[in-house]
């Protein structure tokens, strides 16, 4: 599957607004769907990045000292969710996905049980 068209899967959540992939090691985009709401797709990839970042150093937040066993980072907003989602070992480790869900046209529980899904997916392809 290409990465557009796991993107494109990734938008079809209900209540999702914007989708992005971001390289970890590098905090750049490196694909974007979604609607044009003026934030920056670089920008957004950095802040994101920031804040897996800080999650993953943190020993208090991680339950192994390498913390390699978070899975993802879920943001709580007044107007939605920010989903972070690691892709793990199978995509080089240095992946994540964020995706940005509408609170009153989403749902946090389908859209995460649908974004593991669709990472696991594109792990394989």
């Amino acid at each position: 599957m290409r990465i557009d068209d796991c993107l494109a899967r990734m938008m079809a959540i209900p209540g999702a607004q914007r989708v992005t992939l971001v390289d970890c090691a590098s905090g750049l985009a490196v694909a974007s769907a979604g609607r044009d709401d003026g934030v920056d797709q670089h920008e957004d990839a950095a802040g994101a990045t920031d804040a897996v970042r800080s999650v993953l150093g943190s020993a208090a937040l991680s339950a192994t000292p390498d913390g390699d066993d978070v899975e993802e980072i879920i943001v709580c907003g007044a107007a939605g969710y920010h989903l972070l989602v690691l892709t793990g070992p199978d995509l080089d480790g240095h992946l994540f996905v964020h995706l940005v869900v509408d609170r009153e046209k989403g749902n946090l529980a389908l859209a995460r049980l649908r974004m593991q899904g669709l990472v696991r997916e594109m792990a394989v392809r």
